[in-house]
């Protein structure tokens, strides 16, 4: 048995209070005051299952609406209705984007917050995370978008991460696994301290994300059994084809898509939907054009494009690759996360968004 904490009471709250899909803020604070809410005491050593019953039994003799819980020796759990006015293809879900400080992380969780979502932009750049959270703030509502520090490289820093989460809003429902990194060089000279790099942020991050989110998403599940949830990784086309002198990044999301798969498998009877979504180039971003470390001044120095003699030149020669002449942006990958988070019935998939370059067969 393991002492009873806020991440195995609030995400029980929240799907206990929930209704038609549409589950209450639940927000901790250690505030001790049992006045005017409906007071629970539960022993220290309680097993899940335990807490569960407890709650679900206090609960279900109330005659009117919870709005706070108390729980002796812990603190206040505060229950806050949705705005109804609240709309959109994830309208009230809590979503957690990694990666989110610039790229299509940051696009992503500017989209989700459009469609209704409320988002923690997550990322081990804590300036920038919160200079991208203001303008995103200033749009749509202080109370929407929220800066959340985290080294995906780090379990310690995952579940930390995820606990605030958890005490702000009660759990989550949307992990979009989206950090990564590339250093592109020949096998022949590339150092092993650079692999082991991507290595770590790219492959491991996954699984420890995924690891700190799945126990919070699981108990949800064993709370409300028609609930699901999802893990969606925003994997490449290089993880659906190789991709010369740029193995690393190659090899790490061709992993990822193993362990897309394999998490399927195990969390499907937990209500979570494990998928990737493997975009084709996204020129326009960062990871592609910035001018000191983007991939056109990385393939440029690597001599990945033949007679190159500028970044224009690998670009242009980029473009040509894809039957559609262009490369994908934001709106064509936003499709396929609304896609895999609607669609019920879709589990261990690696999705491609390449404009026709990357065909599966």
């Amino acid at each position: 048995m393991n002492k009873i904490s806020v991440n195995n009471v609030a995400p029980v709250l929240r799907m206990l209070l929930g209704d038609n899909e549409r589950f209450p803020i639940i927000r901790f604070s250690n505030k001790k005051d049992s006045e005017n809410c409906l007071n629970i005491y539960m022993p220290q050593n309680s097993s899940q299952e335990q807490i569960i019953e407890t709650l679900r039994k206090k609960i279900a003799g109330k005659t009117t609406d919870v709005k706070s819980v108390y729980v002796k020796n812990m603190g206040l759990f505060n229950v806050l209705s949705l705005p109804a006015n609240l709309t959109g293809r994830v309208a009230g879900k809590v979503a957690v984007v990694t990666g989110a400080a610039q790229g299509f992380g940051f696009e992503i969780a500017r989209d989700m917050i459009a469609e209704g979502a409320y988002v923690f932009l997550a990322d081990i750049n804590k300036q920038q995370t919160r200079r991208q959270t203001d303008i995103l703030s200033e749009k749509y509502g202080s109370d929407r978008a929220f800066a959340l520090d985290m080294d995906v490289t780090s379990s310690k820093s995952a579940a930390n991460a995820l606990n605030k989460v958890v005490k702000f809003f009660g759990g989550l429902d949307i992990l979009i696994s989206n950090a990564g990194i590339l250093r592109a060089e020949s096998v022949k000279t590339q150092s092993g301290q650079d692999f082991d790099f991507v290595t770590s942020v790219n492959y491991k991050g996954y699984f420890l994300c995924t690891q700190a989110a799945a126990q919070i998403l699981a108990l949800q599940h064993e709370v409300n059994p028609a609930y699901m949830s999802d893990i969606i990784q925003i994997n490449s086309k290089s993880g659906l084809q190789g991709s010369e002198k740029n193995f690393a990044y190659a090899g790490s999301k061709f992993g990822t898509i193993g362990l897309t798969q394999s998490f399927a498998l195990e969390l499907i009877g937990d209500g979570i939907k494990v998928n990737s979504i493997c975009p084709g180039n996204f020129f326009d971003g960062p990871l592609w054009s910035d001018p000191k470390n983007g991939l056109f001044i990385q393939y440029l120095r690597a001599g990945k494009v033949p007679g190159a003699k500028t970044i224009g030149d690998v670009r242009r020669a980029y473009e040509a690759k894809v039957p559609m002449k262009r490369g994908c942006t934001t709106c064509d990958v936003m499709k396929a996360v609304y896609y895999l988070i609607e669609q019920k019935y879709e589990t261990g998939q690696a999705v491609p968004v390449t404009g026709g370059q990357v065909m599966l067969h």
